[in-house]
């Protein structure tokens, strides 16, 4: 490795690093504006100037310039001084002095270094120019004469997110910032722009002008809204959450962000529930608590535990799932599922329903099969894994489903389930292709496994695993990617039938036909609530959403920012959700109504405090010991041969953006799916 000098200081650094990154291990700040770990290098702010010998005499943009061997680099010399004041002063000559209004005032990288690299005036008197701001969506607010083009928006778009929508025209003063046809912004992660640009030119439209970032209160937390559990860090002010940003996680989401999970939290205030309700006469009327728990001992007095019936739903913590266990539990009800789908996923095999290679192992793939799964739209942060597999590792990726545009090459080899027997039979030219790869993958979604042949296809998925040698010693390429927070979780703890009892679909059947007569919905709103007949239907949840219209009693709870909770994301990670501000009105944490409902039943469960709870769940299940870790699963036997519908797969996400209760209610998600016509499986932006 060559050793380098920065500022007196030798030091040992990798081969192929640049000079930059060679005086950050040394402990010293560059100051920079387009450079960015995770995008190719422009060099074209000139901002991160430094002195360099031998070299030539002049300041050198540390960005793009390779160490060599005995390379002698000064980042305070009186040259670089001079020449980063006259950067800035270059860069301040159009921008405009627009920071007392400007929503980036705060968190502005350009403010910053303005005081720490600029000078205390500037010797241009002449007209600032003035640029035409450009239609990017209902996300993304621009004030373009802000700009200083670094183009991290335009690498972004094209390298990471995988649509070229921006670029830079003109040049020199006309140079511009735009999306060439001024569209739409046609991204699931188009929001990451924002925190992209070290300016004010690219903005939150929902957030403009809404809260200053000192103002702001900020818990660090976990995005429910799909099954990735990206780290989240939630803003609020005094009762309201204001915005979610990503915080940085290598191993889950790097530091991006779907737009669904950062802008669906205007939702958190609307439609909400905020204290209980009792239907009498056939209307709900706002209720005590104490009638609520009242009204539910009534129903379940003398019911046999066969008759009664629980379903989690996708948003639950497992805290909650593991409360209303217990008391079906206590009950006598084997009845219980945390699948709303109805998805044929295996409760006795962990490999079988996890995400085995790990969302960070996906970059490493060289070929990867997708089985009725649109992970553009299912989990965007993991398309992007994938992307990076195409794009730096030139992974070869093909899919068994519906055509879709996922942002890079993916071969289409056929719709159902005939394609996905013939690559297990080894018939299929594309079983060759993962034979020979030395880390193939197979990912299999909810589109292939919530059918009503669900079983068998996951069995021909395990089956094309073995025959193809996915899993081999050290490497486990066998994923099944999840639409829901909350399912790896449940099937973690054992929300499933017990013996003898009934799934989401038998549960449903059953309330029609009314040998189900109590129906305990936790949050469960995916579920087709006119099929429950004459049931007594109990709501637990936090939004007036499918299953609280049907309710006979609604029990208001939290939301995710409104309660600290235990999630597993489709990996099998753990990880915790911790509560950034109090649940509106009479509304309460899911696990502590549960537990006041045991008590009025006396059912009586053994734990007062949110510590007990999780002692219990741990003690339930190890592996929600280990928090934020990956816990191997052995490959077990798992699925059930047998004849597969040749039905299409279809992914179940067929608009991105409205996909649980809390989006569905969200005005900034409704105006996205009004901008983005997603009727045909595919999105076209509307002009501006």
């Amino acid at each position: 490795m060559p050793k380098v000098t920065v500022d007196g200081v030798e030091i040992e650094v990798p081969a192929g690093v640049t000079a930059l990154q060679a005086c950050e291990m040394a402990g010293v700040e560059i100051p920079r504006f387009c450079y960015h770990e995770r995008l190719s290098v422009a060099g074209n702010c000139r901002m991160c100037l430094v002195e360099v010998s031998p070299g030539p005499p002049k300041p050198a943009a540390s960005c793009a310039l390779p160490v060599a061997e005995g390379m002698q680099i000064k980042t305070d010399s009186e040259m670089v001084k001079k020449a980063r004041n006259g950067v800035m002063e270059f860069l301040l000559i159009n921008h405009p002095l627009d920071c007392p209004i400007c929503d980036q005032g705060g968190e502005c990288d350009l403010q910053d270094q303005a005081m720490a690299y600029g000078r205390d005036g500037s010797r241009f008197a002449e007209h600032k120019r003035a640029v035409k701001d450009k239609h990017m969506g209902p996300l993304v607010k621009t004030i373009m004469t802000r700009c200083i083009h670094c183009t991290r928006c335009v690498r972004f778009a094209t390298e990471i997110a995988g649509v070229p929508d921006l670029g830079l025209l003109g040049r020199g003063e006309h140079a511009e910032i735009t999306t060439y046809l001024e569209k739409s912004l046609d991204s699931e992660l188009s929001a990451n722009v924002i925190d992209l640009c070290p300016v004010g030119a690219l903005t939150s439209k929902p957030y403009a002008f809404v809260s200053r970032p000192w103002e702001l209160t900020k818990t660090e937390s976990i995005d429910v809204l799909d099954a990735v559990g990206a780290s989240i860090r939630v803003d609020s002010r005094q009762t309201e959450v204001l915005r979610i940003l990503p915080r940085l996680h290598e191993d889950v989401n790097e530091e991006w962000l779907g737009d669904k999970s950062r802008y669906a939290c205007d939702a958190l205030s609307r439609q909400r529930l905020d204290r209980p309700y009792v239907r009498k006469d056939g209307k709900l009327a706002e209720a005590s608590w104490d009638e609520a728990f009242a009204a539910i001992a009534d129903k379940l007095k003398g019911l046999d535990g066969a008759r009664i019936a629980a379903i989690a739903g996708n948003l639950c913590d497992a805290e909650s799932m593991f409360s209303l266990k217990a008391l079906m539990d206590f009950v006598g009800s084997p009845n219980m599922d945390c699948r709303q789908d109805g998805a044929k996923l295996p409760t006795n095999a962990r490999a079988g329903y996890l995400m085995n290679t790990t969302i960070a192992g996906l970059e490493t793939a060289d070929a990867v099969l997708l089985v009725g799964t649109n992970p553009r739209w299912e989990a965007p942060l993991v398309n992007t894994r994938l992307r990076k597999a195409w794009l730096e590792g030139g992974a070869a990726i093909a899919a068994v489903g519906p055509q879709i545009d996922l942002t890079y090459p993916c071969e289409n080899l056929g719709a159902g389930p005939d394609t996905l027997k013939a690559i297990a039979d080894g018939t299929h030219p594309f079983a060759e292709t993962l034979k020979s790869a030395e880390r193939p993958v197979v990912i299999v979604g909810m589109g292939a496994l919530a059918r009503a042949d669900g079983d068998a296809v996951l069995a021909t998925a395990r089956a094309l695993a073995d025959s193809c040698n996915v899993v081999r010693d050290g490497w486990n390429g066998f994923n099944v990617l999840h639409t829901a927070a909350a399912r790896v979780g449940g099937l973690d703890l054992g929300f499933v039938p017990g013996t003898g009892g009934r799934d989401v679909a038998g549960i449903i059947a059953g309330a029609a036909a009314g040998d189900i007569e109590l129906v305990y919905l936790l949050g469960a709103d995916e579920i087709d609530t006119s099929g429950l007949g004459d049931a007594f239907v109990v709501y637990q949840g936090h939004h007036g959403d499918a299953g609280a219209n049907r309710a006979d009693v609604i029990l208001p709870g939290a939301a995710y920012t409104e309660k600290n909770g235990t999630y597993v994301n489709t990996e099998g990670r753990v990880q915790l959700g911790r509560q950034a501000v109090q649940p509106p009105g009479d509304a309460r944490e899911d696990w502590s109504i549960i537990r006041a409902l045991s008590g009025v039943i006396d059912a009586n469960l053994d734990y007062v405090t949110l510590g007990d709870v999780r002692a219990a769940l741990a003690a339930a299940n190890p592996v929600f010991n280990h928090v934020d870790q990956v816990q191997p699963a052995s490959w077990d036997t798992f699925g059930t041969a047998g004849d597969m519908d040749p039905a299409p797969f279809v992914s179940p996400v067929t608009n991105y953006y409205m996909t649980d209760p809390i989006s569905r209610a969200s005005e900034t998600m409704a105006e996205c799916t009004r901008e983005f016509d997603n009727a045909n499986g595919e999105r076209t932006g509307t002009d501006g």
